[in-house]
């Protein structure tokens, strides 16, 4: 299916759906919702979207026949998620996919009945969205991209494919709960590879800008960009900022290599998706979601831009190039 068609396909769903709500236990379908955490025009949006809807199809379920979804997008902002997931709850769906921490907070708050199905959200345990990991208890389960402690792999690779870095900018949104921990475990693993951190909490393009811009200092800077709604919604930004001011980068999902990151490591995306769609279904088909485990990654990816790392004179290790899961080249 090509990607206009498939938008047109969700978003006459997502029409469709709020006028049939009332209805939804008479005439059998079944009703998801969705909120994202970047822009509807996003173009990785059309992946995840596919992501979820081939599994669902897969297990059986046929959207516009025995299933409808209906996606908000928070793009990083914490008041359209508190809005959104008012709005989706308000639509008495049969189970809802929240993207990040700050969506699944913001959807629990609305409900603590609804059934909550998480992806790429980090410490839900800490953070209070769930009881244990094991048996996470109350409406909400899913799947953790990593722990806070992995944030220490970023730099460490940084360093490998640019030794001389000492200073290393974090971006990060200090919104999110993610954000600082995040931040606290690259400062604690700092020392030990004599870098320097300092923390960038931009929220719109033109914070981004502006920070980076004022970060830069000389050829031993480098960046780190944390996973958030913010920074995905602006990642081709990024990527031209560090392009720009030669600034060695590491992102941390493969999409961002793929639009001219220098070198990224994390879960794979739209896997997250694909396992977040399979708990869907078993929710649909009778599971709850207190019996639900919460499951990490069992797999995290390095992919490395190798023409983004000519372009900023770079030469790659050997080691990191066989270690690496994809190369771009």
């Amino acid at each position: 299916m090509k990607r206009r068609e498939f938008i047109r396909l969700i978003g006459g769903v997502a029409v469709a759906w709020p006028l049939a709500a009332r209805g939804q236990q008479a005439d059998g379908v079944r009703r998801i919702g969705v909120l994202m955490n970047i822009p509807a025009n996003d173009p990785q949006s059309s992946a995840e979207t596919a992501a979820i809807v081939g599994v669902l199809q897969e297990r059986g379920w046929t959207l516009g026949g025995n299933m409808q979804i209906e996606y908000r997008w928070g793009a990083g902002d914490a008041s359209r998620y508190r809005k959104f997931a008012a709005e989706l709850v308000a639509l008495t769906p049969d189970v809802i996919l929240a993207v990040g921490g700050t969506a699944v907070g913001a959807l629990q708050q609305a409900s603590r009945t609804v059934p909550i199905v998480f992806v790429d959200t980090t410490d839900p345990v800490n953070r209070g969205l769930i009881a244990s990991m094991a048996r996470p208890g109350g409406n909400t389960t899913g799947f953790v991209q990593f722990e806070f402690n992995f944030s220490g792999k970023w730099l460490e690779l940084l360093k490998e494919i640019s030794p001389s870095v000492s200073r290393v900018a974090v971006v990060r949104d200090p919104v999110q709960f993610s954000g600082v921990g995040v931040l606290a475990a690259i400062q604690t693993a700092a020392p030990s590879f004599g870098v320097e951190v300092s923390p960038v909490d931009p929220r719109d393009g033109k914070e981004i800008e502006r920070a980076i811009t004022a970060f830069v200092r000389g050829s031993n800077d480098g960046l780190i960009v944390t996973a958030s709604g913010s920074a995905d919604g602006h990642r081709k930004l990024i990527i031209t900022l560090a392009a720009q001011y030669r600034l060695p980068a590491i992102y941390p999902y493969g999409f961002y290599a793929a639009d001219g990151g220098l070198i990224s490591y994390g879960p794979n995306v739209l896997e997250q998706f694909r396992l977040g769609a399979g708990y869907v279904d078993r929710i649909l088909k009778g599971a709850k979601p207190a019996d639900l485990p919460v499951q990490a990654p069992t797999k995290l990816e390095l992919v490395i831009n190798l023409k983004t790392a000519k372009a900023l004179g770079l030469t790659v290790p050997q080691g990191l190039l066989t270690r690496a899961d994809k190369v771009i080249e």
